[in-house]
């Protein structure tokens, strides 16, 4: 017989610690018939398509999380896009909280950060 069979034999002892047909056995046995290795890689694949689900499920929960740009937050270098004259778009602030370089951040949180220059704005000033 080929496939995937588990089970457990419970074997009762009397007080003494012999089993009734006084062999020594362990007091639980597992039994597996079937070809180990491939249950093993049927096991394995099982385990892999259910992480590949469940990561794409976070990743589609976090990916329609709404945004909204928030203009003065962002820390110099670490801007998502738009610095102002002569910079080109990501990563191109000059200065820390820089009024003209937004970041992406969960929407109606933005006018909630504070910095040492102000909170943040939904507009460019």
């Amino acid at each position: 017989m080929t496939g995937l069979i588990a089970s457990q034999v419970i074997v009762r002892c009397p007080p003494d610690g012999m089993p009734p047909d006084g062999k020594v056995t362990s007091l639980a046995t597992q039994i597996l018939t079937g070809d180990r290795l491939m249950n093993t890689r049927i096991s394995a694949a099982l385990a892999a398509a259910l992480i590949t689900t469940l990561s794409a499920g976070v990743a589609t929960a976090q990916a329609a999380k709404p945004m909204e740009k928030c203009f003065g937050v962002s820390l110099a270098g670490k801007n998502d896009c738009k610095a102002g004259a002569g910079t080109s778009c990501a990563g191109t602030s000059k200065v820390s909280y820089q009024k003209n370089a937004w970041k992406l951040v969960p929407a109606g949180t933005c006018t909630k950060i504070k910095t040492p220059k102000g909170p943040g704005s939904l507009t460019e000033s």
